[in-house]
């Protein structure tokens, strides 16, 4: 083989890898210009909200802090579990409740809040 025909080879297998990198850096290009609007458009969404929506979702806030069950009292996480597990149970039943009134089913009688 002539020494003229390794740079020919050379030469398009750099063009090749030329020809490679361009349509990469025009897919991310793309991809890039993608995600800069739909952040656009998710930063629009966010600007609508009105400062009282704002406050509903600071009152909403959890008191404490994550993590803070680490150096609370056994006391207060005790407490802290059972008002949890209460409030859940009696979610359950009042959904449960809410269910048997729309479908017209008898209701049991420890289901029923008599106070």
């Amino acid at each position: 083989m002539p020494w003229w025909s390794w740079i020919l080879l050379w030469v398009a297998l750099v063009a090749l890898s030329l020809l490679f990198y361009v349509l990469l850096g025009i897919r991310l290009f793309r991809q890039f210009m993608a995600t800069v609007r739909d952040l656009g458009a998710a930063g629009e969404k966010l600007g609508q909200l009105g400062p009282f929506q704002e406050q509903e979702e600071a009152a909403a806030a959890p008191a404490t802090l994550p993590g803070s069950a680490v150096f609370a009292s056994p006391a207060v996480m005790r407490h802290d579990y059972e008002a949890s597990t209460s409030a859940r149970r009696e979610e359950r039943r009042r959904r449960r409740v809410q269910r048997k009134a729309d479908r017209g089913q008898p209701q049991a009688l420890g289901d029923l809040d008599f106070t």
